[in-house]
């Protein structure tokens, strides 16, 4: 699992009031494996990125389109997770996403329009290779998409459930729970074909999963008559969990990547503060 975030999470970018965004730059990869996880998302400064229409760069790490397919490439310190990861390592490898589809169609996922979500390419072929790091080399089914918003997720969002899975004969699906601050609520479900053609479904109904280490909730959805299942927690913060979950969506047995994230928790000045250790910060790159 690998995940690509900019300045979103960044308690940096917030304690400066969100200002000036290119100054607040990250690529962030999460790895999940037998050996055990890696967690790198060092923020750098304005002088570490570089961007044009296919490139993307921050410090040693980047993604660039080359035609239809996605590459990133990473050299990033993973920090440590104990027990099973006492000191910092270093992690480098590419990644090449070849999407089966690309979408033209983002949702708002506020009340207002000022949140806004592309689910780039719902599917692909994704092939990890690692040239340090001693974990395994992977292929297996990718996925892209793209969050940004008007204004910070805590003023937002109460919370989110978010889940993406593969089903059968290349198809996906993806689904968007939220409860937000004003107290309205949306909630999209969308299946997606091989060719990334959406189909709006009804609401699924939910079920509470128990709560993380750190007290935030999470639920799931299944087809009426089935219980989701909690497989394996992968992240367990003060505001946020992933995991993978079994359940049943539109008669077929599917395994979701899942996130839940708490906009309440997110805003404490406590939590906030507690994000260094997990996103240490670069001002200056040299490289």
């Amino acid at each position: 699992m690998i995940a690509f975030i900019g300045s979103v999470f960044s308690p940096y970018y917030a304690w400066r009031g969100r200002r000036d965004p290119d100054d607040h730059v990250c690529i962030n990869v999460a790895l999940y494996g037998p050996s055990g996880h890696r967690w790198t998302m060092t923020e750098r400064g304005r002088s570490a990125m570089r961007r044009d229409a296919t490139q993307f760069r921050v410090g040693p790490s980047q993604l660039v389109w080359h035609g239809d397919r996605l590459t990133i490439d990473f050299d990033e310190v993973a920090v440590p997770r104990p027990p099973r990861q006492w000191l910092p390592e270093r992690v480098a490898g590419r990644i090449t996403l070849v999407p089966h589809a690309i979408t033209n169609r983002a949702f708002d996922i506020d009340a207002e329009g000022r949140q806004r979500w592309w689910p780039i390419a719902p599917s692909g072929d994704i092939a990890l290779e690692f040239s340090r790091g001693a974990m395994p080399d992977w292929s297996g089914h990718g996925y892209l998409d793209s969050n940004w918003g008007e204004t910070g997720l805590e003023n937002t969002f109460e919370r989110w459930d978010w889940a993406r899975g593969e089903m059968a004969n290349g198809e996906s699906v993806i689904l968007y729970d939220t409860e937000r601050r004003d107290g309205s609520r949306g909630f999209l479900v969308l299946h997606f074909d091989r060719n990334g053609r959406i189909v709006e479904r009804d609401e699924v109904p939910y079920t509470k999963l128990g709560r993380g280490f750190w007290g935030v909730g999470r639920g799931a959805h299944a087809d009426p008559g089935h219980v989701p299942v909690l497989v394996e927690t992968l992240e367990d913060g003060p505001f946020y969990l992933r995991q993978t979950v079994d359940t049943v969506l539109f008669g077929q047995k599917v395994r979701l990547m899942h996130e839940s994230f708490s906009g309440r928790r997110f805003a404490s000045p406590i939590v906030k503060a507690m994000l260094p250790f997990r996103m240490p910060r670069r001002a200056h790159y040299s490289g």
